[in-house]
């Protein structure tokens, strides 16, 4: 049997991926054979995924995708950058990060960071 290559819908939240697991499982046909179409799984998925959302970045600005792509040398940030750091990751996501003395926890500020901005491309020129 061959597989169909289907592009998945990236999930939003909890519900998302417990509707995933039932489909995969086929809880999801069992259920609903026994409760009909109108089992209510919708709106249970919708009410996990407002409770439990994943973490969805938001878009860099242009300064920002600068500043974070500049970053790649730096071996010690200095006040103000780490300011700027802090600011821009608590933005994308959304977060409440504070600026510290702790390496690995700016190091992982700046990975996180650096990933959403190697998904941007330079554009082609011609």
């Amino acid at each position: 049997m061959q597989r169909k290559n289907k592009k998945r819908a990236k999930s939003k939240g909890l519900g998302d991926t417990v509707e995933k697991v039932t489909k995969a499982t086929g809880i999801k046909k069992v259920v609903h054979w026994i409760a009909g179409e109108d089992c209510g799984c919708e709106e249970r998925k919708e009410k996990l995924n407002k409770l439990f959302p994943y973490r969805q970045p938001k878009c860099l600005t242009e300064d920002e995708h600068q500043f974070i792509t500049g970053l790649k040398d730096v071996v010690i940030l200095n006040m103000e950058q780490q300011v700027k750091l802090v600011q821009t990751y608590n933005r994308i996501f959304d977060a409440r990060k504070k600026t510290t003395r702790c390496t690995p926890c700016v190091k992982s500020m700046i990975q996180e960071l650096q990933k959403i901005a190697d998904q941007y491309e330079a554009p082609e020129t011609p």
